[in-house]
């Protein structure tokens, strides 16, 4: 843990991530920052800063100014980090698009955003093609091309071209700039990034973060890791977790980040071992994959002792002493407002935990004693925590539960959870180009999450559900009004209404479709190869049913809990039979 507190470091270079790799890359020069596991190569933290100032300078000389917006359209989540680093290295806001989109969210994200430049790669070429007629021109692309023998090469890149409205640039140009650090002049309060999260009642909504929302975000899982761990990274760098709670906690720390580019059950144990790692982050349907594999002699041999599970799942203990991690932490975590709770678990006490010769960091000693000076519950694993278990709220924030007119709820009592930042620039600085709704998300000075909570006695915080129309599904956040706009889109779909069902395995929901169609003609087996061919994997419905109208109150709003009533209805009868 730093020697500094949080209050202390607000306003020097310890919030900006970009001085920390800096000054990591001068004083621990040939240790090891990035390893990146597809392609087995080691970036030292001296290396890969030139390699992020290349990209920043680069930039600069093209003309990208502090402010100018950057879209990354990228899998590759190597480059992604190097184009990160330098893309804050310049003062320009980084802005991650999901890889899985195409069409009209693709389009959607980008003329939201409006960049001055979008970086992307040769797999993702054919997917900007098809929007490109609808995309401001001209566009500059610097274009990822792999070369034969990379991990990502495919046969038929040659044959792959950008639209030539796009004005290309080669990636490996942008590895051709000035090595030494540009110097821009950044701020706590400076934009850092812009990153989508699923809007409820309309598209996306851009969420505009400062390097202090990474800072804050970033903190309290900082505060339980030295620089002898490795963190463990298989997240889209799309996402906060993967781009901010691994990869720039790593950066903030020095320690080392192994990536990968996507979680694979079979492969992860192989992973941990081969990097070493010590940290993790699990979500949702991670766990039971991992679980369902045949037990093993050797289960309990590996490196990784700490390991963040979000949501926490009721046998978090089971995983736990099957494959011996000594701490399993909780919390919640959103990009709005980062990182509010957290409560740690001390899974396995005085049981042999991470062999003695294998494990990195903090003993439990100094783990239990960083919790109690933070003052954030330290659990017994073998306790019963009730379901939804977040922990207590982060020293920098206050928390509360609202009910509908913002009154305090009693203890106990579920109500809207609500956050106030006890500094400036913590929580997101606003809704990319939409006052109203950061107006309504803040009124009465809370910033209102959309989820319902209630919190006990000892002041301690549980999950309950989602306010929002919001399915959870592969650890994204989609909102049915998303699958709703795509779905209409079909020439024979009249109107359609998505909701989510428990899925079978861990914590998500499966997508469940009723669709009133404008004829006969349509078919569910049409529809279903349509939406194959439009709509990314994880939006997918699982069930799509055909009516004849939807219900609908006098004010004519979908009654959406008729539908999952009748839905219910439907399996538990098959259920019977």
């Amino acid at each position: 843990m730093s020697d500094m507190t949080f209050e202390e470091t607000l306003g020097t270079e310890e919030e900006l991530v970009t001085k920390k790799l800096e000054r990591w890359a001068e004083e621990l020069g040939d240790k090891t920052f990035i390893y990146y596991g597809e392609e087995d190569d080691a970036l030292s933290y001296q290396r890969f800063n030139q390699l992020a100032n290349s990209f920043a300078n680069r930039l600069m000389e093209m003309g990208i100014k502090k402010g100018d917006r950057i879209s990354l359209f990228l899998k590759n989540p190597f480059v992604t980090t190097i184009a990160m680093f330098g893309i804050w290295k310049v003062g320009a806001v980084y802005c991650p698009i999901n890889f899985n989109y195409k069409g009209r969210l693709l389009s959607h994200q980008i003329n939201d955003t409006k960049p001055t430049l979008l970086l992307t790669e040769k797999r993702m070429v054919p997917f900007l093609n098809d929007v490109s007629a609808e995309l401001p021109t001209p566009l500059p692309v610097i274009l990822y091309d792999p070369k034969k023998g990379e991990h990502d090469y495919f046969s038929d890149a040659k044959r792959i071209r950008l639209d030539p409205v796009f004005q290309v640039i080669p990636f490996d140009e942008m590895m051709r700039g000035r090595t030494g650090n540009p110097n821009v002049d950044i701020h706590y309060h400076d934009t850092a990034n812009i990153i989508y999260t699923s809007g409820t009642t309309g598209p996306a909504k851009g969420v505009v973060q400062s390097y202090r929302w990474i800072h804050g975000y970033t903190y309290m899982f900082r505060a339980f890791n030295t620089q002898e761990d490795v963190i463990y990274n298989d997240l889209p760098m799309y996402h906060v977790g993967g781009a901010f709670a691994l990869v720039a906690r790593g950066a903030f720390l020095g320690c080392t980040v192994a990536l990968w580019d996507k979680f694979s059950p079979n492969d992860f144990w192989k992973r941990i071992k081969k990097s070493g790692a010590s940290n993790a982050i699990l979500l949702d349907v991670m766990i039971p994959w991992l679980m369902n594999a045949d037990p093993k002699e050797d289960d309990k041999e590996n490196t990784l002792n700490r390991v963040h599970m979000q949501p926490l799942p009721k046998y978090h203990h089971q995983v736990a002493k099957r494959f011996a991690i000594d701490f399993i932490s909780a919390g919640y975590g959103q990009t709005e407002s980062g990182n509010g709770f957290v409560g740690i678990i001390d899974e396995l006490s005085d049981e042999e935990g991470t062999p003695e010769a294998l494990y990195k960091g903090y003993s439990k000693q100094e783990t239990a004693a960083i919790a109690a000076s933070l003052n954030i519950p330290f659990q017994k694993g073998n306790r019963n925590l009730p379901k939804g278990y977040m922990g207590k709220t982060v020293p920098f924030y206050e928390a509360a539960v609202l009910d509908k007119y913002d009154k305090p709820c009693n203890i106990g009592e579920v109500g809207q959870l609500a956050f106030r930042p006890r500094y400036p620039y913590l929580a997101l600085k606003e809704y990319f180009h939409v006052p109203e709704t950061t107006v309504e998300a803040f009124r009465n000075c809370w910033f209102h999450t959309g989820d319902v909570v209630y919190k006990d006695d000892n002041d301690i915080y549980y999950f309950v559900d989602r306010m929002k129309d919001v399915i959870r599904r592969r650890g994204e956040n989609i909102s049915s009004y998303q699958i709703e706009d795509m779905i209409n889109q079909h020439e024979l779909v009249n109107v359609c209404a998505a909701f989510p069902v428990p899925a079978s395995e861990g914590d998500e929901d499966d997508i469940v479709v009723y669709v009133v169609p404008k004829s006969e003609q349509l078919h569910p087996d049409a529809l279903a190869e349509w939406i194959e061919m439009t709509m990314p994997t994880f939006m997918r419905p699982t069930y799509i049913r055909f009516i004849d109208d939807l219900p609908k109150t006098p004010t004519n709003k979908v009654e959406k809990y008729k539908l999952k009533s009748m839905f219910q209805k439907e399996q538990a009868t098959r259920n019977v039979f």
